[in-house]
C-alpha cells in the first residue's frame, strides 16, 4: 500500500553520491519541508571531480567549483548552505567501514527524523558511486541508531524515524511537490558545471538555443514528477520507497 506525504520533519538529512544528485532526486521534497520550517543537511560522498565532457578541464577547480554549486542550490531549496562534503574520488566510492563511519557521525550529530539518499537495490545500476552511497545510508543509520557502534564518536547514538529512498524500482510513497517544484528547477541549475553532461543544455542559458534547451530540461522533469503523482490528487511528485523504524 502507497503513502503519501509525511509530517514535516524538524531535520532531514539527504545523502547523494555527488552534487546534484540530491537536487534529482529529493530537491522537491526538501524545499517544501524547508518553508514550514525543516532543518535539512546535504551530505555529499564524492568530490565530482570527473563530473565533466571537457578533457581538458582541471579536475581540482572543478571540484572548488561543484562544492559552491552545491551550497548555493541548498540555499536554493531553503536550507542553509550546509553541506558536509566526504570528499571521496569520484568514481571510486566505497561501501567501507571508513565510509560508513563518515555516514553515522553525519546522522549522530545533525540528529535528523528523515534520511533521504538512493536505492541501493535499484536494478541494472550501472554507477557504482550511486549503489555504494544508498548502502552507506543504509548501513550508516544502522550504525547511528546502535550505541555500541563506533564508541568512539563523540555524539549518541540517533535513530532517525524514516528513510526515503530515490530512484526506487518499486516506490511505495509519494511526496507532492507541486508548491516547490519551481525551487527544484531553481536549485538544479546552481549546478551550472553540468548544463552540458548532465541537462543536455550545451549553450548558454541566455541564448535562444539555451533557452529551448533549458525548456526541454523542464519539461522532462516535470513529466517524471506528473508521473510520480499519477493517479493521486496532485500534479507534481517525487516518489520513494519507505522504510520506517521498527
Amino acid at each position: 500500500m502507497s503513502t503519501t506525504n509525511l509530517d514535516v520533519p524538524e531535520r532531514a538529512l539527504a545523502i547523494g553520491a555527488h552534487p546534484d544528485d540530491i537536487e534529482f532526486g529529493c530537491g522537491g521534497t526538501l524545499a517544501k519541508w524547508a518553508a514550514h520550517g525543516c532543518e535539512i543537511l546535504h551530505v555529499v560522498c564524492t568530490d565530482g571531480s570527473r563530473g565533466t565532457w571537457d578533457p581538458e578541464q582541471d579536475p581540482t577547480a572543478l571540484v572548488a567549483l561543484r562544492q559552491s554549486e552545491q551550497r548555493a542550490a541548498s540555499r536554493a531549496l531553503g536550507g542553509r548552505g550546509e553541506v558536509a562534503f566526504l570528499g571521496w574520488p569520484d568514481g571510486e566510492l566505497e561501501c567501507g567501514m571508513r565510509q560508513r563511519f563518515q555516514v553515522a557521525d553525519a546522522i549522530r550529530r545533525f540528529r535528523p527524523n528523515v534520511v533521504l539518499g538512493h536505492d541501493p537495490w535499484r536494478r541494472y545500476r550501472l554507477h557504482p558511486d550511486h549503489r555504494n552511497a544508498g548502502f552507506l545510508l543504509t548501513d550508516g543509520v544502522v550504525a547511528a541508531r546502535d550505541p555500541l557502534f563506533f564508541p568512539e564518536l563523540r555524539a549518541p547514538h540517533h535513530r532517525p524515524a524514516t528513510i526515503l529512498l530515490f530512484e526506487a524500482d518499486e516506490p511505495d510513497h509519494v511526496e507532492d511537490i507541486t508548491s516547490s517544484r519551481a525551487m527544484k528547477l531553481a536549485a538544479l541549475l546552481e549546478h551550472q558545471s553540468q548544463l552540458r553532461s548532465t541537462m543536455h543544455i550545451a549553450d548558454t542559458l541566455d541564448s535562444p538555443v539555451g533557452q529551448a534547451a533549458l525548456a526541454e530540461f523542464s519539461e522532462r522533469i516535470d513529466a517524471r514528477q506528473r508521473e510520480a503523482a499519477r493517479g493521486l490528487d496532485f500534479a507534481f511528485g517525487e516518489s520513494f520507497k519507505r522504510i520506517d523504524d521498527r
